[in-house]
């Protein structure tokens, strides 16, 4: 096989393999408590981290406090 092509393949499933663990990773697995758990938190807290990095948020924002304030606004439709 053509060495280009072959580096393609091989990009191509490293990519896909890539994708496919995150996906399994960040599946929900319902609420109850699982071992992925550690993994699942440490890879959204990697998201927010690139998010701020990218879009350069002033925000100060984590995923609890994101949770904290949807809490308090579903408290606020239903007195």
């Amino acid at each position: 096989m053509d060495p280009k092509t072959d580096k393609l393949i091989r990009r191509t499933t490293i990519g896909v393999t890539v994708v496919a663990a995150y996906l399994l990773l960040t599946a929900d697995y319902g609420p109850n408590p699982n071992v992925l758990d550690p993994i699942k938190k440490a890879i959204q807290s990697a998201e927010l981290s690139v998010k701020r990095v990218l879009f350069n948020s002033g925000k100060e924002e984590t995923v609890e406090n994101g949770k904290e304030k949807q809490s308090s606004l579903d408290s606020k439709d239903h007195p």
